[in-house]
């Protein structure tokens, strides 16, 4: 769902619930920010379900409150993979022997032996490149991080027939020392894999499950230090100087092997781990079965600052700037929760599991979910600020060339958009030449590091950046009607069935007449809305209410009905995962599973169409 910021709101001399639109909202200070940043907050270790990671987790809720809130807390049981301190994951390669002390959780526990292939970032492309010139079946694949999420670049190998998978960080893509070691998941997937499609509670005592998207092969990472003595090793066809295969690891000659076998094992243990999720709620005063949500992952692989820190920080300081805001009168039409999270890094574990638990209610009272995790990753001194008079507040409007990107699977958000359907959103301050912060998952993501990466200057930042989160939700509990723009949706829409269009004229029997229709239904029903909202008195509360539900229908409506949650969770026709996907039709290869696919893509997009119409005999039935 995209956000349209068209002026659809009270005038700027309605006064709603006691909020005055055209006062600004109380601001975030640099003190109040800066204070947080510096306290025990950025200096623990807080791994998942930790004794740090739940006295964080106390600490939040009596914030909460202290705030005069009525907080909350849901207490998860989850399966986390650590490594075995006593039993240590090994790579083998001839006479070395490395000993990594980063891991990958949720790999496979195997001891395996293949021929070593270097296969660059793991991409398809990639893999379909190497596969021309060295047999990938049976190898242990060695790829630089990347371009694609951990889980993925496990997956590409698996399917190529790997036996393995070792990741390293490339110094030509992060310039960091060769010995940091590397920290991830490679659950393609959310949540606790154990308790697919269920939330992991205590009571939820049911025949033990796995998550489809568990890999059947072992991954490691290793450091650039060890990737550099297995490339200078490795043999094989050296790949072209031009290519994109070719890293800056000092000394190396980049070769794809083939030639020489490698053993890995891979020795992580499950652990049962108990988990917090924190909540606070600011009640709306017009609207209170209606909300937004802002939530932060609390905890890391080591200190985590930029990615669970200074969220959890703008977190904090939003809930008393909120607070102070009702405390003087300006009270919100709608709810506004805030949320802390844990088991972040193992893959939205707690929110994931958040959402299993209350699926059923979330996805049609919650309008929107916004992210804070690494919020701020660079100075914004690059960045141009201006501010105009907007019917609400003052906005902060950033000149700075956006970037807007689709969610992937590796944004906090993601299970929140492809699993339940509510609109989402992440933002970052981030070089515009940089696809992620270097120091991710590494022992590095430290105070020391972000504030060089802002040129001393984090609080200044981290308060631009809450201020920022502030004012979109200010506007999205303010206004009558939601600024979510329906027929965004169109574009990507209609280039997803021209690719299938493409696969399908490939193919005998096979038309994706109806689906186009559909598409044209869709165009419609969202013209609909469009006419409905100029034509309306958005003065109105009940009118926009009612105009609102139509709104609200079309995230959840795109989450296919015919796929199961435990074997494809992100059910989002355009955005999810899976075969009922639009690109997934547009690659099948099997006939008949691409017939039955298309046919129900194509009603699950007129599904949407038909939940976007006011009434059921508005209905566009044109299929």
């Amino acid at each position: 769902m995209v956000f349209h910021t068209s002026d659809c709101g009270p005038s700027s001399t309605d006064k709603i619930g006691g909020m005055d639109p055209g006062k600004p909202s109380p601001t975030l200070s640099w003190k109040d920010v800066s204070q947080l940043l510096t306290s025990k907050l950025s200096s623990e270790s807080r791994s998942a379900g930790s004794e740090e990671d739940m006295g964080l987790a106390n600490r939040i809720f009596n914030t909460f409150k202290t705030l005069g809130m009525t907080p909350w807390t849901d207490i998860y049981y989850v399966q986390l993979q650590t490594p075995d301190t006593s039993n240590p994951n090994t790579v083998h390669f001839g006479s070395d022997i490395i000993k990594p002390v980063g891991y990958l959780a949720y790999s496979k526990l195997d001891r395996v032996e293949g021929r070593l292939v270097y296969g660059n970032y793991g991409r398809q492309k990639d893999l379909d490149f190497v596969q021309g010139k060295v047999d990938l079946k049976g190898a242990v694949l060695l790829l630089r991080a990347g371009k694609i999420p951990f889980a993925q670049q496990v997956d590409n190998g698996a399917k190529m027939g790997a036996h393995a998978v070792l990741i390293y960080l490339d110094t030509a893509d992060y310039k960091l020392a060769t010995d940091t070691e590397l920290y991830g998941h490679v659950h393609l997937g959310s949540g606790d894999p154990y308790t697919p499609g269920f939330p992991s509670f205590n009571h939820t005592l049911f025949a033990p499950m796995e998550s489809a998207g568990l890999p059947n092969i072992p991954a490691q990472t290793i450091t650039a230090s060890s990737a550099t003595t297995l490339l200078k090793k490795i043999g094989g066809p050296e790949v072209d100087t031009n290519s994109d295969f070719k890293g800056e690891l000092k000394s190396v000659v980049y070769k794809l092997g083939g030639s020489q076998n490698i053993t890995v094992e891979v020795n992580n243990v499950l652990v049962n781990k108990e988990i917090h999720n924190v909540f606070g709620v600011i009640k709306g005063f017009t609207d209170p079965d209606r909300y937004v949500v802002l939530g932060a992952q609390r905890d890391a692989w080591g200190r985590g600052y930029t990615k669970a820190t200074v969220g959890t920080s703008v977190l904090i300081e939003l809930a008393k700037a909120f607070q102070e805001m009702v405390k003087k009168g300006k009270k919100p039409r709608r709810s506004i929760i805030f949320a802390s999270w844990s088991a972040g890094e193992f893959g939205s574990v707690g929110a994931t599991e958040w959402l299993e638990g209350y699926m059923s209610s979330l996805d049609r009272s919650v309008f929107t979910y916004i992210n804070l995790d690494g919020v701020v990753m660079v100075n914004n001194s690059l960045i141009s600020m201006r501010k105009v008079l907007a019917p609400l507040a003052d906005y902060l409007i950033y000149n700075m060339g956006k970037i807007l990107r689709t969610m992937s699977m590796e944004d906090p958000a993601y299970p929140f958009l492809a699993f339940a359907g509510i609109p989402s959103m992440c933002f970052h301050f981030i070089q515009s030449n940089s696809e992620s912060y270097p120091y991710y998952g590494t022992g590095l993501d430290n105070m020391d590091h972000l504030n060089y990466r802002t040129s001393q200057r984090t609080s200044n930042v981290t308060a631009t950046a809450a201020q920022f989160a502030g004012l979109m939700t200010l506007r999205l509990v303010h206004d009558h009607l939601l600024g979510l723009d329906v027929s965004r949706y169109y574009g990507p829409i209609t280039k997803a069935v021209v690719q299938v269009y493409k696969r399908s004229g490939q193919l005998k029997d096979v038309s994706p007449n109806w689906l186009n229709r559909a598409r044209g239904s869709y165009r419609r029903a969202a013209d609909a809305i469009a006419g409905a909202i100029a034509n309306t008195d958005l003065t109105d509360e009940e009118s926009c209410r009612i105009l609102n539900d139509r709104i609200m229908k079309v995230e959840h409506s795109l989450l296919s009905p015919y796929v199961s949650v435990v074997e494809a969770p992100f059910r989002h026709l355009l955005l999810g995962r899976g075969p009922h996907t639009l690109a997934a039709i547009a690659e099948a290869q099997d006939l008949e599973k691409l017939r039955l696919h298309l046919a129900l893509a194509t009603w699950n997009l007129q599904g949407c169409a038909n939940a976007m119409a006011a009434n059921v005999w508005d209905i566009d039935d044109d299929i």
